[in-house]
């Protein structure tokens, strides 16, 4: 008669040992596999700084102008994200641009796309209109063209002037971290994050400097050095997206 064989406290905790090797181990594998995205000569990744941002919106308006986007669609929203101290924080948020993107996963016509430099990309004229792309999205950063934009842009001229055609009615539209303006100035011998003029217009409109953007690839660029020496953070990390924007925590100001 085979007895029952009853677990001691070192078996169990062999047991719980092994579980929690695995686990740690299947969240390595997909942390791995999601930074298995496109590897371009660049890398442009954008860091906020929470700490610096005052929630003046001057991102959303350059970012419509240049863009040429409508008033309801703001593919940079300014989110208040609560109060540390007596401060207002904020959370500004464009695109990801996602080294494992859900959105690029879902799409049925691969109209969401990968650039070698990292940027994830809009083809609208593959855009059939589904939205799958915009329900994967977990940070909510993309929008439905839901009618044809012909008005004015109220955020033109002293925002900025429109540097790519307008979007057409039942496409999807988000962030593209001002690919245009960055090829533009890699053409001129720019640098993207340090010459205004090949950077994204959101980084050149704000008055506090609170984002920074650069290429990752380069071991001496102004992104590096600050994520080297900040504590940053990404946004639902754990769901293995690997997020192009860093954030650096807003702390309390000693007095």
């Amino acid at each position: 008669m085979n007895e029952k064989k009853r677990i001691g406290r070192r078996d169990f905790l062999k047991i719980i040992g092994v579980g929690i090797a695995a686990a740690i181990g299947l969240r390595a594998k997909v942390q791995a596999d999601a930074s298995k995205g496109p590897k371009g000569e660049h890398q442009w990744v954008m860091v906020v700084d929470q700490g610096k941002c005052v929630g003046c919106g001057y991102c959303t308006l350059a970012c419509q102008a240049h863009n040429d986007a409508p008033p309801e669609i703001q593919w940079n929203r300014v989110i208040k994200a609560g109060k540390l101290g007596d401060r207002e924080i904020f959370l500004a948020r464009p695109c990801m641009h996602c080294g494992h993107a859900p959105c690029v996963s879902v799409c049925p016509v691969k109209a969401s796309y990968y650039r070698d430099d990292g940027i994830v990309m809009m083809n609208y004229d593959r855009c059939i209109g589904c939205r799958y792309c915009e329900v994967a999205c977990p940070f909510g950063a993309r929008a439905f063209n839901w009618e044809e934009f012909t008005g004015e842009n109220p955020a033109v001229p002293e925002w900025g002037k429109p540097e790519v055609p307008r979007r057409p009615r039942g496409v999807v539209e988000k962030c593209s971290f001002c690919y245009h303006r960055i090829d533009r100035g890699l053409a001129q011998g720019l640098k993207p994050g340090v010459d205004t003029f090949a950077s994204p217009a959101c980084v050149v409109a704000c008055p506090v400097e609170a984002r920074v953007f650069g290429d990752l690839n380069d071991s001496e660029s102004n992104v590096n050095e600050i994520l080297s020496t900040h504590t940053h953070l990404r946004l639902r990390e754990g769901l293995g997206t690997n997020p192009k924007v860093y954030f650096l925590p807003a702390q309390i100001q000693e007095t």
